[in-house]
């Protein structure tokens, strides 16, 4: 299920449990990746015992597509998928309507973590992470994403609406501690494409999701190697994706920038 050793030619992973393995070899990253194990529905049962709310997700897979909120209540259990909510009694009824929508594929169950929001809505933050022309890993940018008002997921592919990450944070947490944690946004970036780059050395570029929670600390949601550019287009400083197609192009990528879905901040 996981790579072993170094990949010398591998530049792009699609397994979302594989890279939390990469992950999980380096201590300091260890800190901030939610519990995540393969899907089953004894491990389902035990994560909601344990966590309350948690995300069952493709274990490949990209633009928020497939994923789904699982939450046990006083009541009993609930999960939402798209924009659609569903409610149970029991455990075994709520699994059995699970199983419908994911069966055929490989899944994976991962610990909630309650993110903050803006107006109601959950937001969470891609860092663009590159090989600089000196072939050094540097953060070249990083987006804001506000989920659409009727979906968990902020993917701009889902109807996200695009925020810099101080006018989302800014009000929250006051400019200073906002500063103080995008400069931690950018270590655990920058250590985390370290870590990759140990492991994959070809790797040219990574995406990575981060959410914040109401302690502001920062997790890792997801590692994405083949990183949708779109959200960069979406912010007022144009000089961030002019500096991400110029750095793509030195190591032979093109983006397609046709970013109908996504929405700017007003």
């Amino acid at each position: 299920m996981f790579p072993l050793g170094k990949n010398n030619h591998v530049d792009r992973v699609s397994s979302k449990l594989a890279k939390t393995k990469v992950l999980l070899q380096n201590r300091t990253l260890a800190k901030y990746v939610p519990t995540t194990r393969p899907y089953s529905p004894k491990q389902l049962l035990a994560m909601l015992r344990q966590h309350g709310m948690v995300y069952v997700k493709p274990d490949t897979g990209s633009l928020g597509i497939g994923v789904v909120r699982v939450d046990r209540t006083k009541r009993g259990y609930r999960y939402q998928s798209g924009t659609r909510t569903y409610t149970f009694k029991t455990f075994r009824a709520m699994r059995l309507s699970l199983q419908k929508k994911i069966s055929g594929r490989c899944y994976l169950v991962q610990k909630g973590i309650h993110v903050l929001r803006r107006q109601g809505r959950p937001f969470d933050f891609r860092i663009m992470i590159q090989k600089n022309p000196s072939r050094r890993w540097e953060c070249t940018g990083t987006a804001g994403r506000v989920a659409h008002p009727s979906k968990i997921v902020s993917n701009g592919s889902q109807g996200g609406t695009i925020y810099s990450a101080a006018a989302l944070m800014n009000p929250i947490a006051g400019k200073r501690r906002t500063a103080q944690l995008q400069r931690s946004m950018n270590r655990i970036a920058l250590a985390t494409a370290a870590q990759f780059g140990r492991t994959y050395p070809a790797m040219n570029e990574l995406g990575l999701d981060l959410a914040v929670d109401r302690k502001l600390k920062p997790w890792i949601l997801e590692v994405n190697t083949r990183p949708d550019p779109c959200p960069f287009t979406k912010l007022n400083n144009t000089a961030i994706i002019r500096k991400i197609v110029r750095y793509a192009k030195a190591y032979g990528r093109r983006y397609c920038l046709t970013c109908s879905k996504a929405k700017k901040a007003n």
